[in-house]
């Protein structure tokens, strides 16, 4: 091979070299999240407004339907903070939807100042959650957060709810840390939710309802006659 040829070869390859480092590098792939969403609601002062919080199964994470046994999503930590505490009386939150006719190992629902959590565990063998695998965002409803709005919750304004990505968990019911899902490993989505306050409806006086039961009446009448 002669001198030329040998230099041709070598500057078209340095040409390639340098034409492909100036590619923009092919984007990883996004890895597979399971999702905990905060449903929305809407009430007045002093009313009562329920909440659901829905898990979504996604293949591909290390928890779900599409696993083998003892890797299946049997058991979670879901922590919830609210703001402005001021606007809620009381906070209650349990089991719902998938979850409700379950038989929990474990069940907690501590709960503090503008803030409050739901753990549950749940035996795989008798007590299998059954989710539905990539089944439409929420996914299945498993908890449900029952306000009682305070007097001090102001209308046209909004109660934000936020799950807490340290606290906010899935795992198998051993708890194992190989598979479990958080926000830190990169497989778990939080959706927040919010709770839209409402101005409350005007409750009508005695005399305005006697007034109004008469009126009826004489309607009925001219109607009649």
């Amino acid at each position: 091979m002669s001198r030329v040829m040998q230099k041709t070869i070598f500057r078209t390859t340095l040409l390639t070299i340098v034409v492909l480092g100036l590619l923009p590098a092919a984007p990883a792939a996004a890895q597979a999240q399971d999702v905990v969403t905060i449903g929305t609601g809407s009430g007045a002062p002093n009313q009562v407004v329920d909440v659901p919080v829905s898990i979504r199964d996604v293949s591909g994470t290390p928890l779900g339907m599409d696993q083998p046994p003892g890797s299946k999503i049997q058991s979670y930590s879901l922590k919830v903070d609210y703001s402005p505490a001021s606007a809620v009386q009381s906070v209650t939150f349990t089991r719902a939807g998938i979850t409700q006719s379950l038989t929990p190992t474990f069940e907690s629902s501590p709960s503090g100042p503008g803030t409050v959590s739901l753990l549950d565990t749940f035996q795989e063998s008798t007590n299998p959650i059954p989710f539905t695998l990539n089944g439409a965002a929420p996914g299945n409803q498993v908890a449900n957060l029952h306000f009682t709005l305070s007097a001090a919750a102001i209308p046209a304004t909004a109660i934000t709810l936020t799950l807490d990505p340290a606290l906010t968990q899935l795992t198998d019911q051993a708890g194992s840390g190989a598979t479990k899902e958080s926000t830190t490993a990169g497989n778990l989505a939080l959706v927040p939710g919010v709770i839209n306050i409402t101005a409350p409806v005007p409750a009508m006086s005695t005399w305005m309802l006697i007034l109004l039961a008469v009126s009826l009446v004489f309607i009925a009448l001219k109607m009649r006659f």
